[in-house]
């Protein structure tokens, strides 16, 4: 992307509020915090949202200085992958990333997945995502989701077997997926991996804490596994190879769509099965994972739909399939 006109870069925090508090292992929230980047270059703007994690040691003071602290050297990069040697993986070089590649698209009048040759694209099936609860209160939640054929149930405690237990009852037809977010140890996975196969659950996301999954190379899951924090980009795979049969790409974790598209392209290289998730943020934010999205089996997409309000032009769903974006959104 070679520059002609003069290119400004600025970087601001905005603050959403969710429906209801969102609850996981490690704790919730009823507020997100997320870091907006536009980059503007004459009459083009692109624009990219990222939202930290303190799972991975971000604030969005840390994102907003890291980009400041390089906007000089990012207002002259010369595309995608200068951005990416600039900036380490995470939320700031996202947030970047995303917002060139919106940039690329305007000025170029093409699509997102036109840039990377993507012929046939559509709306993309998502889970929903229930907050960690008492069984009962999990229960009554999923009895209220009309609109989504796949439930995601966030885990971490005890109870689990219970949750998992109290919500078959309640929705007999709905397809399960379990996220325990490091929660459980390696014994407590293989108490749980067979009750939760009878219960009809399709797949497990990180049951260990990243940097254990070595036990994991040997044992036989009944359940597919999924690595979520134990993969970030690229790099990461080698250390978990063996460990699990999916992976969850996530934007915030790879630095960005670019590092996105080529750790998919890896990892499905090298025998991957791909799920794609995302962080609790509005459709600016989601937009780029539905390309992400055009290569994945599961896809939990639900992020912009768990705010009380979101951006104008945002996305939309119908009986869980989640809209490409408008061109006036991003990309």
């Amino acid at each position: 992307m070679s520059r002609t006109k003069r290119r400004s870069l600025t970087a601001r925090q905005e603050r959403w509020r969710l429906r209801k508090p969102f609850v996981i292992s490690r704790g919730s929230i009823t507020v997100q915090d997320v870091v907006v980047v536009e980059v503007q270059e004459g009459e083009f703007r692109g624009r990219g949202e990222a939202a930290p994690s303190p799972r991975f040691g971000e604030t969005v003071d840390s994102v907003l200085d890291t980009i400041a602290n390089l906007r000089p050297a990012l207002e002259a990069a010369d595309g995608r992958e200068d951005i990416n040697r600039l900036l380490p993986k995470g939320a700031a070089r996202c947030a970047v990333d995303c917002a060139f590649w919106d940039l690329e698209c305007k000025r170029k009048g093409l699509r997102a997945w036109e840039l990377i040759g993507l012929t046939q694209v559509g709306p993309r099936e998502s889970s929903y995502t229930l907050s960690l609860d008492r069984p009962d209160a999990m229960a009554a939640a999923a009895r209220e989701v009309d609109d989504y054929n796949i439930i995601k149930l966030k885990l971490g405690s005890g109870e689990d077997l219970a949750r998992v237990r109290a919500v078959r009852e309640a929705v007999p037809d709905k397809r399960l997926i379990v996220d325990a977010n490091e929660a459980w140890s390696f014994d407590e996975l293989r108490q749980l991996v067979g009750p939760l196969h009878d219960l009809g659950v399709e797949l497990i996301e990180q049951p260990l804490r990243a940097g254990q999954d070595a036990a994991l190379r040997d044992f036989k899951s009944a359940v597919p596994l999924c690595a979520d924090e134990s993969c970030t980009d690229r790099a990461s795979l080698a250390p978990i190879s063996g460990c699990y049969d999916y992976i969850n790409v996530k934007l915030e974790k790879c630095g960005g769509l670019t590092e996105a598209i080529a750790l998919i392209a890896k990892a499905q290289s090298q025998g991957w099965k791909i799920m794609v998730g995302c962080r609790v943020g509005t459709s600016l934010n989601l937009a780029p994972v539905t390309l992400t999205a055009q290569f994945a089996e599961f896809c939990d997409l639900d992020g912009p739909f768990l705010l009380a309000e979101d951006r104008m032009d945002g996305l939309s769903q119908k009986a869980g399939f989640v809209s490409l974006p408008d061109s006036a959104l991003w990309g």
